[in-house]
């Protein structure tokens, strides 16, 4: 489970294993697609490279 903001239906919103469609690697991290509760297929980018990636943006 985890939260995920959803621009659509402008609310933070908790995101369950059942609503997880697919879980992928990438170079800049994992990508997890999921449905929101507003029926919007959505991705979120995670995992140790999308970390350091903020970090570098919030340090610059």
């Amino acid at each position: 489970m985890f939260d995920n903001f959803c621009q659509v239906c402008a609310s933070r919103v908790l995101i369950f294993p059942s609503q997880v469609s697919s879980v992928a690697n990438s170079a800049d991290g994992i990508v997890v697609t999921f449905t929101c509760w507003c029926g919007t297929e959505q991705s979120q980018l995670t995992g140790r490279a999308a970390r350091s990636d903020r970090e570098r943006a919030v340090a610059a």
